[in-house]
């Protein structure tokens, strides 16, 4: 016969429980089993009550008489020491009570009466160190309810107190399930039980509350070890410094690694790792290099997740070129690269213009045998289409569908986008009705580029038609489809439908953009509506639109060929407190009036800005030369070259005065 070990614990128990009242009974008989069967089929609470209460049962019409009470519950624990039954390498085996228990733990309305009955039928009570052991399990991992209610109920037990333990099971518990709410209500009873701290509890107390980043909490356990005279150990301080880090509070972490640096137990790895990305979530980028730099001086040897965290950081803000270094590093030290960060470089490089050097990674890529998604060649094709390789970009397509991927409505945008750039519309035209047949034409980059070029090629009726299109298939028009229709109506001299469609884009709320503001201010001056296009630059500052280079470019170019030079420079002026300086603002202004004749405005123009000393004078000086030579003014340049107009002083008696631009035209 073949002993089962998990039956053991509960055989020898209810043999116990069965010899105590034989001993304890007056009769010579006995003749039913204990308990009886029908506890054992499902009996009902009222059933146990009246087999406790009843002093005599009957069998076969001969009665057993009990004088003697039922024993006290027995405490249990999760687990069994079968030692002195077997010899095992394990000596100790989970309970079979633990299994039992947890059957019970089903979130029912009856789950707590269960409880009530199941101990109170077998004379157990469950020991703090069961609790916290049940409360560990993966059976109650993501029911915070159910373990919740358990643990309250487990506290009403007679003479029974929760340990620290069963606390710190369930705000482990808790706290992979992200309830904060509750986690805060379970240490406010935890910090009045005024429990003493140990090691083990607070490593777990630390790891839980860091990975929520609960610093309010984390300092509260941090204190605890510190009264308690608790050493914190490598993995206490990696995961303070974890906590901090997700609750942004950087600089205490930096304090914590310090401590570390200057302490018997030094930072490892994941410390470093922590921080690195502490740094680079709060965008000090470069403060994450430092600290990468800082490990190869501590022997510290980086890892993939090291270098994953940096590139990430890099690619966030826009400096690709420390993302292929970082890349081009994993290459040399032979650390294995993931298919992330193949994206994240080739995704950068493609942003940045380098095609070519985009499509050399994706090929290392494909070589190390990680295959390319959809995103990868979306990237790629985009690169090649805007740098005016659409040949290449269209070989990419075809091969990506020979890989067996499926392009999606972003990819048909990029190509869609692409061919029109190139001025191949009707080809163009093709894909976006592939798309609509097949449900994809959903996509507003897929309206705006086709509106976009078609405006762009002069059919402002077709691109009305599409955008009308758009509408009536249920797909609202953001910013770009509404600019790319202003710019080619404002572009046609249709101004007044282009500003009727801005007033729509206002009422239904989609984002007018420093763009829409641009191209319509613009068209505006253009058509000689010089007071219309003010306003629209007075509404553009009052609504907070930052002006751009480009916005300030339209407006004083449409001022100066207004001959309203004098508006143009106060503008200019009124920006600087704002932060807007446009660095080429003068020169725009000196070119446009050289283009239109204006000779003598622009070198009025040029002393006002030497006599402000807002430039150089020897670069308004360049400036003036190279516009009178581009406009075929070569007479006027060479004078200008010759004379020491701008940089040269004359004298009358003791004064002494620069050399206007303006006598320029008097020469």
């Amino acid at each position: 016969m073949t002993l089962d070990l998990a039956d053991v614990p509960l055989r020898r128990s209810l043999m116990r429980r069965s010899l105590l009242r034989l001993g304890a009974s007056s009769a010579t008989h006995v003749l039913p089993p204990w308990p009886p069967p029908s506890y054992y089929n499902g009996g009902s609470s009222s059933k146990a009550s009246n087999f406790q209460s009843t002093s005599a049962f009957s069998s076969n019409s001969r009665w057993v008489v009990v004088t003697n009470s039922l024993p006290p519950p027995e405490w249990v624990e999760p687990f069994n020491d079968v030692s002195d039954i077997v010899s095992s390498p394990q000596r100790f085996d989970p309970s079979p009570w633990v299994a039992q228990i947890l059957n019970l733990l089903d979130g029912s309305p009856q789950m707590e009466p269960n409880l009530d009955f199941y101990c109170h039928k077998f004379l157990i009570k469950l020991s703090p160190n069961f609790v916290a052991y049940v409360l560990k399990s993966d059976d109650l991992r993501g029911k915070p309810e159910t373990a919740l209610r358990f643990f309250s109920w487990a506290g009403k037990q007679k003479k029974y107190h929760h340990k620290l333990e069963c606390y710190v099971s369930l705000i482990e518990l808790l706290c992979l399930c992200g309830d904060l709410d509750r986690i805060r209500c379970v240490v406010v009873e935890l910090k009045n039980m005024n429990f003493l701290m140990n090691s083990n509890a607070a490593n777990c107390l630390i790891k839980s509350f860091g990975c929520l980043g609960m610093v309010e909490e984390l300092l509260w356990v941090w204190r605890g070890m510190k009264e308690n005279g608790i050493e914190p150990s490598l993995y206490t301080y990696n995961f303070l410094v974890n906590g901090l880090v997700n609750s942004m509070f950087i600089e205490s972490a930096e304090r914590v690694f310090e401590v570390m640096e200057g302490g018997k137990i030094v930072p490892d790895i994941v410390t470093y790792n922590t921080m690195i990305k502490g740094y680079c979530k709060a965008g000090k980028t470069q403060k994450a290099m430092e600290k990468f730099w800082d490990m190869e001086g501590r022997n510290v040897e980086a890892d993939k997740i090291t270098y994953m965290t940096l590139m990430q950081g890099c690619y966030s803000e826009g400096d690709f070129d420390s993302c292929l270094s970082l890349y081009q590093e994993m290459r040399e030290k032979g650390i294995e690269i993931p298919s992330h960060a193949y994206s994240l470089v080739i995704n950068g490089l493609c942003k940045g213009g380098k095609c070519m050097v985009g499509y050399a990674v994706f090929e290392d890529m494909i070589e190390k045998g990680c295959k390319a998604n959809v995103a990868n060649y979306t990237a790629l094709i985009d690169s090649y289409a805007k740098c005016g390789c659409i040949e290449e970009a269209m070989k990419l397509f075809k091969r990506m569908k020979s890989d067996g991927l499926e392009p999606d409505g972003v990819t048909y945008g990029v190509i869609v986008n692409g061919l029109c750039k190139s001025g191949r519309l009707e080809k163009a035209m093709e894909y976006f009705q592939f798309c609509q047949n097949n449900r994809m034409a959903d996509n507003a980059m897929l309206y705006s580029s086709l509106i976009d070029g078609l405006g762009k090629a002069g059919r402002v009726d077709e691109a009305e038609r599409v955008f009308e299109q758009m509408i009536e298939k249920g797909c609202p028009p953001d910013s770009y489809c509404y600019n790319a229709l202003i710019d080619a109506l404002a572009k046609c001299g249709k101004t007044d439908e282009a500003l009727a469609l801005f007033k729509k884009m206002e009422k239904e709320g989609c984002d007018q953009t420093v763009y829409t503001y641009t191209i319509l201010i613009d068209g505006l001056f253009k058509e000689h509506r010089n007071e219309e296009a003010l306003k629209l630059w007075d509404m553009m500052i009052d609504k907070g639109i930052t002006p751009t280079a480009a916005s300030f470019r339209a407006l004083s170019v449409g001022l100066c060929l207004s001959g309203k030079v004098a508006r143009a420079c106060k503008i200019l002026d009124d920006l600087a407190p704002m932060g807007v300086i446009p660095e080429t603002a003068f020169e725009d202004m000196i070119n446009v009036l050289c283009k239109a004749g204006r000779v003598k405005e622009a070198c009025k123009l040029a002393d006002g800005i030497v006599d402000r000393g807002r430039e150089i004078p020897g670069r308004i000086r360049t400036v003036l030369i190279n516009a009178l030579r581009k406009t075929g003014n070569a007479d006027l340049a060479m004078k200008l070259m010759h004379s020491k107009i701008g940089i040269g002083y004359d004298r009358w008696g003791s004064v002494k005065k620069r050399v206007k631009f303006r006598i320029l035209i008097d020469i």
